[in-house]
C-alpha cells in the first residue's frame, strides 16, 4: 500500500505542514520524507529550536522550511484573511493571538494555499487539531459532518472502518437527519477506502441484520442504507447487519439472500462511536491489523490528527496518508 502511494507521490510532489516542529518524533518522519524525496515539509515553532532538537536526534531536516509564527513576514495578511473567514467570532486581536500557535497557524498555511495539507495531534489533542480546521477549513460542499476512518492492514488485506474517533453519535436536528449524517459518513468512508486500493462493499453495522431486532440505533442503520444509495447510485451498500452476516458469507447470504455485500464486506459503518471505536481496537490487538487513521473527512483540505502516544514510524506513515488525500 505504502510503496504505490509514496510513488504517487514523488511524481506529485506535495507540501505537508506539520505543527509540532520540535518534537523528536515529527523530526524523524521529517528526515526520511525529505531523504525519501517524497514531500516537501513545513516545520512549525521558533527556528533555532527546530534546529537544535533535530541535531541532538541527529535528524538532517535541511530541506525543510522552518516556520516561526512570531516571525512569519505576512503575518498582517494571515490575520486579516482569518478575521473575515471567522466573520465577527474572534476580534482582530484574538485571531493575532490564535495565530501564534501552531495548530491555528499550520491551518491557516493550508487555507492560504501555501500548503498542501497538514498533520499534527503529536502534542496537541484531537480537539485542537480538528477545531481549527472546521472554524478555517470548513467543511466540503453538500458535507454536513466531518467524519473519520481507519484503514486496516494484515497482510495483504485492507479493511475499512468508520466512524470509530470523531462522531459520538448521529441524533436528528434541524438541518439533517441521523440517517442522512450516518449515510455520508458511509459515502465518504468508501471514497477514502478507493484512495487505498479497497474496492468497497459497505456494510452499515447493528446488532440486528435486516429486520431480525428492534431498536433506534437498527433503524438508524437501516435507514443510512437507503439514503446512502440516493447519495451514490453506484455504491454497493447493505444493511443493517450484525458483523458475520458481513464477513461470513454463510450467514450474510442466509439473511440477505443476493446481496453483493453482506458475507464479502470489506467496508464497515458502525451506529456511533463506541461500537467504532472498540471495534477497530479489537482488530487491532486480537485480529492482527495495524491501524492507520483516524483519517479525517469531509473537509476541504486533507487535515489529520496524531495519537499523542505515536511514534516517529506512525507520524511517517501517516504523512504519507495525509498527502495522498490531496
Amino acid at each position: 500500500m505504502f510503496d504505490a502511494l509514496i510513488a504517487q507521490l514523488q511524481a506529485q510532489p506535495r507540501t505537508i505542514v506539520f505543527t509540532e516542529g520540535p518534537d523528536p518524533r515529527i523530526l524523524e518522519a521529517a528526515d526520511r520524507l525529505l531523504k525519501d524525496d517524497i514531500l516537501k515539509v513545513i516545520m512549525i515553532g521558533n527556528v533555532e529550536e527546530v534546529k537544535a532538537a533535530a541535531a541532538k536526534g541527529n535528524f538532517n531536516i535541511d530541506k525543510a522550511e522552518i516556520i516561526d509564527p512570531a516571525e512569519y513576514p505576512e503575518m498582517d495578511a494571515l490575520v486579516e484573511q482569518m478575521v473575515a473567514l471567522r466573520k465577527g467570532k474572534m476580534t482582530e486581536e484574538a485571531v493575532r493571538e490564535a495565530l501564534l500557535k501552531g495548530n491555528y497557524f499550520g491551518t491557516m498555511l493550508v487555507k492560504a494555499g501555501k500548503a498542501d495539507c497538514l498533520l499534527g495531534g503529536a502534542t496537541y489533542s484531537t480537539a485542537d487539531t480538528v477545531r481549527p480546521a472546521l472554524q478555517l477549513v470548513k467543511t466540503k460542499p453538500g458535507a454536513s459532518l466531518v467524519s473519520s476512518c481507519f484503514i486496516m492492514v494484515r497482510g495483504d488485506e485492507k479493511i475499512a472502518m468508520g466512524d470509530c474517533a470523531i462522531n459520538i453519535d448521529y441524533p436528528d436536528d434541524a438541518r439533517s437527519t441521523g440517517a442522512r449524517k450516518l449515510a455520508e459518513v458511509a459515502v465518504e468512508t468508501a471514497k477514502t477506502a478507493k484512495i487505498f486500493g479497497i474496492d468497497p462493499k459497505v456494510a452499515v453495522l447493528s446488532f440486528s441484520t435486516n429486520g431480525s431486532g428492534k431498536g433506534a440505533t437498527v433503524k438508524l442503520s437501516h435507514d443510512a442504507v437507503a439514503e446512502a444509495r440516493a447519495m451514490d447510485p453506484e455504491l454497493l451498500i447493505d444493511g443493517e447487519m450484525q458483523f458475520d452476516a458481513a464477513v461470513a458469507p454463510e450467514v450474510g447470504q442466509l439473511k440477505f439472500k443476493g446481496s453483493p455485500v453482506a458475507g464479502y464486506a470489506n467496508t464497515f459503518i458502525f451506529p456511533c462511536i463506541e461500537a467504532g471505536n472498540i471495534g477497530y481496537k479489537i482488530a487491532q490487538r486480537l485480529g492482527g491489523y495495524e491501524a492507520y487513521g483516524p483519517i479525517l473527512q469531509g473537509l476541504n483540505a486533507p487535515i489529520n490528527d496524531l495519537s499523542r502516544g505515536c511514534n516517529a514510524d506512525e507520524v511517517y506513515k501517516m504523512a504519507i496518508i495525509t498527502a495522498a488525500l490531496s
